[in-house]
Formats: C-alpha cells, sequence, structure tokens
C-alpha cells in the first residue's frame, strides 16, 4: 500500500521533556519540581526511579543535537524546567538555567533543527506548590511572569511556542486520582486545578503575542477518542463525562471559550467574572498527543465515578497494552480540523514497550517501526480527506524516564543504556529518519514497508 505525498511543507520532528530526559535535577541552581518529591515517595515509582539522572540530556546535549541532526529532523520539541530557571517558582532567576537553554536553542538552529519548546510539562516548582499550587488562582500570574522571562530571553530566536502539555493528563492523575504528582485526589482542588491551568494559559498567551513579532502559539492536547466498554446507561454516561474532563475541558475553554455542560455545571463556582475571555486568547496551531482510543465505564471506587473500561479483544495491542486503531487517529485528526478549526501539529505518537533487558530487541524494534508506519499512513489518509495537519513530532527521540513507569517502558527510537548512556538508533529511529530524508531528496511518495529509494 503506498501513502500519499505529504505537502513539502510537512514538519517532521520529535519531542521530549524536560524532567523525562535532562537529569542534573540538583546541578547549576536548579530546585526541586513536585516530580522530584513524588519519586520519593515510597512505591509511587516503578522501582524507585527518578528523573535525577535521567538521560543526562543537561550534560550531553550537543550530541543529543548532532543525532537529531543525523536522523534529519526539521524541528524539536522540548520543554523548559520551570524550576531551573526560576528555583522558587518566582522572583531570583537562576543564570545556569537560561544559558542551558539558550546552548540548547542556539545549537539546534546552528544545526538547521527549528526549536519549539513548551513552557510546561508538568515539572511545577516544588516552591509554588508549597503555596497551594494549581489551587491558588494567583498560579495565573505566576505563569504570566515565567512566561514573560522565556519570551524576553528566547524570543529572538524562538517563534513556535506551546503553552503546556497534555492539560488533563496532568490535572487528572495528579489532582483527581493521585496517581501522580503531587499526589492529590480531591473534586474541589481538581476543579480550581483545572480552571487556573486554564488562567494561567490565557495569560501566557497574551504575554508571547505580545512580547514575540510573530509568535505562533499553540497548546498541546492528549485527545483519545472514548468510548463506552458496554452499551449500557451506566458506561454511557460515565464515558461521556470521562471525555469531557479527558479531551474538551481544556480545548473547548481555551479555543471554543466555554466549557462542556458535564464539567460548566461543576466548575461554574470557581469561575469569575471576565475569566472565560482571559482563557479564550488567539492561537495559531493546535497540538496533539494521540496514542490509542479508550475504553471508558462507570467505576464507583474511582474519583468522579468514571475509569477506563475493557478494551475490546480483537484489537491489537503494544508493548504497554494499549489498543492499536490508526483509523481512530485518522478519525481524530479529522474531528480537531472539524472542532477546532486550527492547523494541527501531532506534537507526540509513539509505540511504548516494556523493558524485558534485551537490548537487541530494543534496537531491532519492528513493532514500533509496524506502528509508526501504519499510524503515519493514516496521517496521511487524514490529509487527503481534508485533515489541517501541518507536522509530526515522533514520541519520542529517547527512551527516558516515563513517569509512573520509570524506566521499564521505553517510547524512543533511539536507544539508551542508562548504565552508559550510550545512544543507538533503533530500526525504528532509521525508517523515520529514511522517511525524511527522502522527502527531502524530493521523492513524493512512501511504501508502507519502507521509504522508496528512487523517485
Amino acid at each position: 500500500m503506498k501513502m500519499p505525498a505529504f505537502p513539502e511543507s510537512f514538519l517532521w520532528g520529535a519531542s521530549t521533556s524536560s524532567y523525562q530526559i535532562e537529569g542534573a535535577a540538583a546541578e547549576d541552581g536548579r530546585a526541586p519540581s513536585i516530580w522530584d518529591t513524588f519519586c520519593r515517595l515510597k512505591g509511587r515509582v516503578n522501582n524507585g526511579d527518578s528523573g535525577d539522572v535521567a538521560c543526562d540530556h543537561y550534560h550531553r546535549m550537543p550530541e543529543d543535537v548532532r543525532l537529531m541532526k543525523d536522523l534529519g529532523l526539521a524541528a524539536y520539541r522540548f520543554s523548559i524546567a520551570w524550576p531551573r530557571l526560576l528555583p522558587r517558582g518566582r522572583g531570583a532567576v537562576n543564570q545556569p538555567g537560561l544559558d542551558f537553554y539558550d546552548r540548547l536553542i542556539d545549537a539546534l538552529l546552528e544545526n538547521g533543527i527549528e526549536p519549539w519548546p513548551c513552557l510546561f510539562h508538568w515539572d511545577l516548582p516544588q516552591a509554588l506548590d508549597d503555596l497551594g499550587g494549581w489551587s491558588n488562582r494567583d498560579m495565573a500570574g505566576w505563569f504570566a511572569d515565567y512566561a514573560l522571562l522565556c519570551a524576553r530571553r528566547y524570543g529572538d530566536r524562538v517563534k513556535h511556542w506551546a503553552t503546556v502539555n497534555e492539560f488533563s493528563v496532568f490535572t487528572l492523575f495528579g489532582y483527581a486520582w493521585g496517581w501522580g504528582a503531587p499526589s492529590i485526589s480531591d473534586k474541589a482542588f481538581h476543579l480550581k486545578t483545572i480552571h487556573h491551568v486554564n488562567l494561567a494559559h490565557g495569560a501566557a498567551v497574551d504575554v508571547l503575542a505580545d512580547q514575540i513579532k510573530g509568535a505562533e502559539i499553540g497548546a498541546i492536547h492528549s485527545w483519545q477518542p472514548l468510548r463506552p466498554q458496554k452499551q449500557t446507561p451506566e458506561d454511557i454516561a460515565a464515558a461521556a463525562l470521562f471525555n469531557e474532563h479527558w479531551n474538551l475541558a481544556f480545548p473547548d475553554a481555551q479555543i471554543l471559550g466555554h466549557y462542556p455542560p458535564l464539567i460548566a455545571r461543576d466548575i461554574e463556582p470557581y469561575v469569575q467574572a471576565g475569566d472565560m475571555a482571559r482563557i479564550c486568547r488567539p492561537l495559531q496551531w493546535f497540538g496533539v498527543n494521540h496514542y490509542a482510543p479508550m475504553y471508558g465505564g462507570a467505576d464507583a471506587n474511582m474519583l468522579w465515578g468514571f475509569g477506563w473500561g475493557e478494551v475490546p479483544a480483537e484489537l491489537p495491542r503494544s508493548g504497554v497494552g494499549w489498543p492499536m486503531q490508526p483509523e481512530a487517529f485518522k478519525d481524530t485528526l479529522l474531528e480537531l480540523t472539524r472542532r477546532y478549526r486550527l492547523p494541527v501539529y501531532v506534537t507526540e505518537n509513539g509505540y511504548g514497550s516494556e523493558d524485558k533487558g534485551g537490548r537487541a530487541a530494543e534496537i531491532d524494534d519492528q513493532e514500533r517501526l509496524a506502528y509508526l508506519q501504519s499510524y503515519i499512513a493514516a496521517m496521511a489518509e487524514a490529509l487527503k480527506a481534508g485533515a489541517d495537519v501541518r507536522g509530526y513530532f515522533a514520541w519520542s527521540l529517547l527512551d527516558n524516564f516515563e513517569w509512573g513507569a520509570g524506566y521499564g517502558t521505553r517510547f524512543g527510537i533511539v536507544h539508551v543504556d542508562y548504565p552508559t548512556q550510550e545512544r543507538t538508533v533503533k530500526a525504528s529511529g532509521k525508517w523515520y529518519s529514511q522517511l525524511i530524508k527522502n522527502k527531502k531528496r524530493g521523492l513524493t511518495r512512501t511504501s508502507t514497508s519502507g521509504p522508496e529509494t528512487g523517485a
């Protein structure tokens, strides 16, 4: 089967995040984040892992940028560590932290790679969490001040900005279910967090737009089709509420100017006059992280009364048990184009597998390669059907710290041997690199069994 040609301007890249790869958690003035704290809670992260060292990217950044260049990446999506720039979350600036991202941005540009920074990928400064974190309405102003620092420092070289990564995931996991940092399970706290994160997003958009001429600003959302596990009234209602919390609560407020109906009635007590106008600010692009459809149902043991249901047995699974359905990816891209009418960038998509300790299997990762082939083919079909998709960032450039899974789960197209920090491009990375390089050479069609070598 052949994939249709992608537009010549289509952007190919890869993504990472600060806490997952940087390491150097207590070096050069960086202060703890809520994830540093969470990782020290017994039993919360597999094997007691943490991001203390991670991929040691803080020290190995030049090597990693050379790797990106060798792969042919046109863009690199990363996140800036708030506690590395502002150890207390506000106030005094940490110069070595600012300097690190200067060096990263300059190295990317010198190698022809466009930087796509995200301001917040979950590593909230612990000092701000001590002040109430996202339950404190002042967070919107503190986030705006942090955005101002970044805009003034890097805006002369960086035009594409994301405010926050996966709003729904870190708010549900961290503040509703207690599965992630800062391990809170409280309805009122969760609702305040949803609204205050939205306010912070809007404030940051205004700062970036004001400070950076021609800034292209977006936000990054986890969007997975959410289906009831059974066609019962209870599961249908639970899946509908799950869908609003996971898929709609943030982009609807930010782009359409209102909360979806089921959430709106819960969050109304925390909304002040003028808030929705502060949240709904002009954006230039929509970032989507998509992996798999989700199946939800009624669960009385979960806060809000919904949870994950059984996946149909006929669906194939990834190495971490997630259902694989490329057509759901195609449908998602079409739905986002229709609903929000913004150019879409796929900011994460990839295949997770459990680390069985077999290095050869991790490098000859045919399952991940096949996943990328099928999902990129589905993306091409979405474009053909009218989806306005402008770019694709593979998750992830490197194997890294995968939050509660620690280092036992790998998503990278580049293998990292954690004891030695040796990087080795996997079969999936070689395929992805060849796909990109064929596009640069002007080839117009790509086989799903591997890139063609001729026009």
